[in-house]
Formats: C-alpha cells, structure tokens, sequence
C-alpha cells in the first residue's frame, strides 16, 4: 500500500481568488492590508507573514497601489 502524502494549497487568509482562479490581493481592503504593516507603517517581513516570495510581491503591491490611491498613509503620523 503506497501511502502518498497531499500539498496543501491553503493560501493567506488575505488572499483572494479571482473568476478565472488566480490569486490577489485586494488593495482596496485597508483593513486587512493595515494587519501586514508594523504600527509606524513598514511592510511585514516575509519570516514575519509566513508568505512565499510571489506572495509577499502581491501584498507590497497592494500596499503601494492603496497608499497611492490615500487608503492607506506612507507614515504613522495618520494611522
């Protein structure tokens, strides 16, 4: 009897998945982007969030693209 172990394909809770089943991170959602950022504003470490390095891409992403559209501040001045 070969016993075969399952990947699990359990991904990020922020992580959502589009119509066509790929991954994406919501940049118009600050409060699951504010759960990846450090209280002074940083972007989490990926050791920090546990994500790969394709993840970890998408979430700096998204938390520039909301900082840029004024969802989010670029310092802790406004948080």
């Amino acid at each position: 009897m070969a016993y075969t172990q399952q990947r699990s394909t359990r991904r990020a809770g922020y992580l959502k998945q589009g119509t066509r089943g790929k991954h994406y991170i919501d940049y118009k959602a600050p409060e699951d982007l504010r759960r990846l950022m450090t209280p002074n504003g940083k972007i989490y470490s990926r050791k920090r969030l546990g994500v790969s390095a394709w993840e970890q891409r998408m979430v700096s992403q998204a938390i520039k693209r909301a900082r840029y559209m004024a969802l989010l501040p670029y310092t802790s001045a406004t948080l």
